[in-house]
């Protein structure tokens, strides 16, 4: 029975290349998904989203944050989203391609977001996952850090913590790590 329904397959996928259209690849339900995510997306205007390797492939795509106040004040950051065909049933991945002095980005660009970790449900959104991310920009948080160092400059100097994001995205070094310049 089986072999029967690959048989018919293979026929239909002869049939239409006969016809000279290009047989037409089905969408997965996380594409479908996320292509609802996108229709609906609301960013704030300081956020802009983008698809690298065209509008064709939706899976793979960069969100830039270029907060307009804070201590990131006239930053800009990238982030990349790797979205799983099994969205939004797991978790979309996501990296800051931008070297930033942050508590809750490490210096590989792992984001420690709780909403993509632990907290992560499928009623959440692609909206959502942006809005906290500018928000970690907004109002970072030294109670759950990536980077050690910087939570610990927040929690008990926060002046030092804003000198130091600042040097940090001016293009500089804090301590033995070197930042290039996202102003």
């Amino acid at each position: 029975m089986i072999r029967l329904f690959k048989v018919k397959e293979k026929q239909r996928e002869l049939a239409e290349s006969a016809n000279g259209k290009p047989p037409v690849k089905k969408q997965s339900a996380g594409e479908l998904r996320l292509q609802k995510d996108i229709s609906e997306l609301n960013l704030p205007k300081t956020c802009t989203i983008s698809f690298p390797n065209g509008k064709d492939e939706l899976m793979t795509f960069e969100v830039t944050i270029r907060p307009d106040e804070g201590y990131y004040l006239s930053g800009t950051f990238v982030f990349s989203f790797q979205i799983s065909p099994i969205y939004p049933h797991e978790a979309p991945k996501v990296k800051c391609r931008t070297k930033v002095y942050h508590p809750n980005i490490d210096l590989d660009g792992n984001v420690c977001l709780n909403i993509l970790r632990e907290d992560w449900k499928p009623v959440l959104n692609i909206n959502t996952i942006i809005y906290g991310l500018y928000h970690l920009f907004t109002e970072p948080n030294h109670e759950d850090p990536l980077n050690h160092d910087a939570a610990a400059v927040l929690r008990d100097n926060p002046k030092m913590f804003e000198s130091n994001a600042r040097r940090a995205m001016a293009g500089g070094y804090v301590g033995q790590t070197f930042f290039p310049r996202c102003i």
